[in-house]
């Protein structure tokens, strides 16, 4: 902290003490015009409620002066008066740097033992839920939501199905997290709006919906010949590219026609930022077996 801002602080606590201070010793002194019977002249109600004056109690007093005490002794031992570091010595950095310590040694028992499973076999840890749910809720419920079921607005997809764009073995989700993702839908308005209305039909008629048979027809060869190269010739789509199955009925930006319609015509980008940037192997290696588990709710530590 500056000069400037030490002394800054310095007369705002000054400030504020002695104007509390003043009102403190002045208060029980204050001489209060009172009416015969002992009120304020104050009513309420019509004059059912009279405002009394009466003394301060001595409970009041007497612990409102401690208080004031304690706030002088806590200036001695703390900072807080400017740039007074405290007879104590004590700082945040220096207690939070202790407390993460504290639990770095309890935590890392408990990580070594992780380390010995895979994450299908962790999902079934209680202990290992309990800290993937906390690295889940601080990490990635901003995307994917608390409960995981994903964010359609984002695209963020839902972690509690069946379905992985690049793959749900621990394996997978682990280089998801660790390495994050990119993918990459490009758009397709040059193909034409009666080109892209037809693949709107087609891509219905994959997952069996309701759709206009005759322009899902004329779209199959478009289809084949261009979407294909990503979401393969049957729709399944590809995990190694991303690239999502069309023919269930899991949407990650939305199944509606208006979605599909955008989705075809404009483009979508996804994009799942790496972790290991933040969070170490071990956390990774926790935080995947909790993902695992949103979709194996029943998985075991012997699965």
């Amino acid at each position: 902290m500056s000069t400037g801002w030490s002394l800054w602080v310095m007369f705002l606590v000054v400030l504020n003490l002695g104007i509390t201070f003043f009102l403190y010793l002045w208060g029980p002194r204050a001489k209060i015009p009172t009416q015969p019977d002992g009120t304020s002249g104050h009513v309420w109600a019509h004059g059912v409620l009279r405002e009394g004056v009466r003394r301060l109690p001595t409970w009041w007093v007497v612990f409102s002066g401690a208080m004031f005490g304690a706030a002088f002794v806590y200036l001695l031992l703390y900072p807080g008066f400017g740039n007074h570091k405290g007879t104590l010595g004590w700082t945040s950095h220096g207690q939070l740097a202790r407390e993460q310590a504290a639990n770095e040694a309890k935590l890392e028992p408990l990580m070594q033992r992780f380390m010995l499973y895979t994450p299908e076999q962790l999902a079934g840890d209680p202990e290992a839920r309990q800290l993937g749910k906390v690295l889940f809720e601080d990490n990635c419920a901003a995307c994917h939501q608390r409960s995981g079921k994903g964010n359609q607005q984002l695209g963020a997809p839902d972690l509690t199905d069946q379905d992985w764009l690049y793959g749900g073995s621990g394996k997978d989700i682990t280089t998801s997290i660790h390495d994050g993702r990119n993918g990459v839908m490009p758009p397709w308005a040059s193909l034409g709006e009666g080109t892209v209305n037809n693949l709107v039909q087609y891509v219905l008629s994959l997952s069996g919906r309701p759709h206009d048979a005759k322009m899902a027809a004329a779209a199959e060869p478009i289809f084949k010949g261009t979407c294909a190269a990503c979401h393969g010739p049957d729709g399944k789509g590809n995990q190694a590219l991303g690239a999502p199955n069309l023919t269930d009925q899991i949407w990650l930006h939305g199944g509606s026609v208006a979605d599909i319609h955008k989705t075809i015509h404009d483009g979508r980008q996804g994009h799942m930022p790496d972790w290991d940037k933040r969070l170490g192997d071990q956390q990774i290696h926790v935080l995947a077996a909790y993902v695992y588990q949103l979709s194996h709710p029943d998985a075991g530590a012997t699965d």
